[in-house]
């Protein structure tokens, strides 16, 4: 197969679920994959054994802590965590060529704006993407089934789009990417809070009347401030919208509960708490939304003092 460019690398930020599951299957196509992050054991596990899928194959890459090692990178995905995009955002500013061009695929608000402030407008673009994964061990990740990614158009994007195409991942090119954006934010705040408290996979959400309830009610919050940043997201039933995710996906631990059960920060702020933020600015009240952020928010606090 023909290369999609002559240097045929490129820079995954992360280290966790997203950022092994992307690695292990450009690497698979014979795609130069480097990986920087800050996480030690991971960066050992992923040098020694490479980055591993739960179903079968490991695939090498090269995992760094220091920028230095990857240095006039052109092509960088940012798979971190909301709460790790400032000091991404300081890295790739000392990495990132001059031609090159940062996309996030992170959940939450905020990420493109604080990537942007550091490296320009020119250099980054927004993307989403419903693809799932479980990380099982530093290194090692289990799919969590297929999913779509959408990257706002770009000038610098084809050479990307065409690199993650030969890795067999769905990609579309869209004008605008918040739309995408907040219609994940609608299955966001309504599944990943309720999964962190409850301990419970996507599907635990519908055995429970109250949770279910729980859940609608957020997803319907979230449609509502969504609606008045004047956003149409062509979701008829946001509760319905949700339940469907949480049947689909059923299996899945979400990743606010992986963050939870090992004692990791979550994106809390960055989803409940950006939706409370953005509705109090244009007066929607948002209690569910507002009560998920501070109870995740509390039950971390909790977890960080045993």
């Amino acid at each position: 197969m023909q290369s999609p460019d002559s240097r045929e690398a490129i820079l995954i930020v992360g280290t966790g679920a997203l950022a092994t599951l992307f690695a292990a299957r450009l690497s698979a196509v014979g795609l130069q994959v480097t990986m920087l992050g800050s996480w030690q054991e991971a960066l050992a596990a992923l040098n020694e054994r490479g980055a591993r899928l739960a179903d079968g194959g490991a695939f090498p890459v090269h995992a760094v802590s220091a920028t230095a090692a990857c240095r006039d990178t052109r092509y960088a995905l940012v798979l971190v965590k909301a709460w790790q995009t400032e000091r991404a955002a300081r890295a790739l500013a000392e990495c990132l060529a001059e031609d090159g061009l940062a996309v996030t695929l992170q959940n939450g608000l905020g990420n493109r704006e604080t990537l942007a402030a550091a490296l320009g407008e020119r250099r980054v673009a927004l993307g989403v993407t419903t693809l799932g994964a479980t990380l099982l061990a530093a290194g090692l990740v289990r799919p969590g089934g297929e999913g779509t990614i959408s990257i706002e158009s770009h000038p610098r994007l084809p050479p990307l789009i065409t690199m993650l195409s030969q890795a067999g991942f769905p990609v579309e090119v869209v004008h605008d990417a918040q739309t995408l954006l907040w219609r994940k934010l609608v299955i966001n705040a309504a599944i990943n809070p309720l999964t962190a408290l409850l301990r419970v996979p996507n599907g635990g959400l519908l055995e429970s009347p109250a949770a279910r309830w729980l859940m609608g009610a957020l997803a319907e919050e979230t449609a509502a401030v969504a609606r008045a940043l004047g956003l149409e997201l062509d979701i008829p039933s946001p509760a319905l919208f949700a339940e469907e995710v949480a049947r689909r996906t059923a299996q899945n631990l979400s990743s606010m509960l992986q963050d939870v059960l090992r004692g990791a920060p979550t994106e809390i702020d960055a989803i409940c708490g950006a939706i409370a933020r953005q509705g109090a600015a244009r007066g929607v009240t948002v209690p569910f939304n507002t009560a998920m952020w501070y109870l995740v928010r509390a039950l971390c606090e909790r977890t960080a003092s045993v």
